[in-house]
């Protein structure tokens, strides 16, 4: 089914969603059963959407890197021959995971990476020799010892840290959102200034005077410190030895659980050994000031409590701003309306445009607060560029071979290091419950 379509198929069911809301007050259960599960097809059909778009994107950035690299290296790139060799050989599956190899060079490539070295890592020996020690085998690749432990099995393959890296970013939309910056290697953290007050207003004076000396400005100082993160995945011998596609396996269940950890930390980190989550209140990142109860009710959201803290928010905040809800919070959201008999939800139906609350495009988290009494966070509205992210460690990945010989499986684990934090309160609202 192409975009059009799963759009078309999903603007189907916005009639029923307001007319549903529309009688809310006189719903028998089985309204109540009907409401929750067009709601469950309308967010599983935004999520096919949004994933057939990245999918598109993602090729899109693949046809822009390899262009890139042909016109700076003069020749389709290390690898592309055997590449099409092996679409001939091996079908669609095998095109793909070389596909996936060639990109991998490619991007880290054009992030400037020494290109011998990675030339070197995506030669056919290379990674036969890596997918025959991910299956249990001996791995030998003499001329990488500088920066591989053949005995302990650390792993740094290029292809399967692009992949990795790349499904993190595609799952995790914080990171699409803020501003990642470039990765620490000669330091132990990165100091970001914040304006925390700005100047007092200028004074009306004459021509030759200067007006009043400001003693209002004044900066901080916030340290992010990347910390240790680990993920570990077990496999089946079995499985590893009769799937042929098991890098790509490994990528996408690493990459799935990086992302989860890392948005679970971006929105209720303590900052402590961790991530300043957007949700904890803390003058080292949002203090209470920017908590909006206005207009809200003790157990709900309200229409005009949405719209007191959207007006909390700074109007030159809006245009890059973004709400976000758990899943719970965007039903009870559906049947807002505002004085006026409008419903603040309103749907995308058009290519490249969000479904929006109040003009405003939203995310949805299952790590958004979703617990509706008295004085609790139950969404926010953000310029998410103001939440800064970095990371230290590159990624990692070690095969543990026997540790759980005695369950026929595999061990693999994933380490990065990493911080994120909000670095100015002002472009964040926290909405909270009255």
């Amino acid at each position: 089914m192409t975009i059009k379509e799963l759009r078309e198929k999903r603007a189907q069911l916005v009639p029923k969603i307001r007319e549903l809301a529309d009688r809310q007050a006189e719903w028998t259960e089985e309204d109540r059963s009907n409401w929750e599960k067009v709601n469950a097809d309308y967010d599983a059909l935004t999520a096919e959407i949004e994933a057939a778009e990245e999918a598109e994107a993602v090729a899109g950035r693949a046809r822009e890197l390899e262009e890139e690299m042909e016109r700076r290296a003069g020749d389709p790139g290390p690898g592309r021959e055997d590449r099409d060799g092996r679409e001939q050989r091996g079908g669609a599956g095998a095109q793909q995971a070389a596909d996936v190899e060639y990109r991998g060079m490619n991007l880290l490539e054009a992030e400037g990476r020494d290109g011998d070295m990675l030339r070197a890592r995506n030669e056919d020996n290379y990674r036969r020799a890596f997918r025959a020690l991910l299956r249990g085998g001996n791995f030998e690749a003499r001329a990488l010892q500088a920066d591989l432990d053949v005995q302990g099995g650390y792993l740094l393959p290029t292809a399967m840290l692009a992949g990795i890296l790349s499904a993190v970013d595609d799952l995790l939309w914080i990171r699409q959102l803020a501003t990642v910056l470039p990765p620490l290697t000669s330091a132990d953290s990165l100091g970001a200034i914040s304006l925390d007050a700005d100047p007092a207003d200028p004074t009306w004076t004459a021509e030759i005077k200067t007006g009043s000396e400001d003693s209002t400005m004044a900066f901080g100082k916030r340290e992010l410190r990347p910390h240790p993160l680990a993920k570990r995945i077990k496999l089946s011998k079995t499985l590893v030895r009769k799937v042929t596609t098991i890098e790509a396996l490994v990528r996408q269940r690493l990459g799935y659980k990086f992302a989860v950890t890392e948005e679970n930390a971006f929105l209720n980190g303590t900052g402590a050994q961790q991530p300043l989550g957007v949700f904890v209140a803390s003058d080292d990142g949002i203090s209470t000031s920017r908590d909006c109860s206005t207009d809200m009710a003790v157990d709900a959201i309200t229409a005009d409590g949405l719209i007191s803290c959207k007006h909390a928010l700074k109007s030159q905040y809006w245009p890059r701003s973004t709400w976000l809800f758990h899943s719970d919070a965007l039903q009870m959201i559906r049947k807002l309306k505002d004085g006026e008999g409008q419903y603040l939800w309103q749907p995308g139906l058009q290519a490249d445009v969000p479904d929006r609350i109040l003009e405003r495009p939203y995310k949805t988290s299952e790590y958004a607060p979703n617990t509706f009494t008295t004085g609790l966070y139950v969404g926010m509205l953000a310029d998410w560029s103001f939440y800064w992210i970095v990371d230290a460690l590159t990624l990692t990945i070690q095969v543990l071979l026997e540790l759980y010989a005695e369950t026929n499986q595999n061990g693999y684990i994933g380490r990065k290091e990493t911080d994120g934090m909000p670095v100015l309160e002002e472009a964040f609202v926290r909405l909270k419950t009255a």
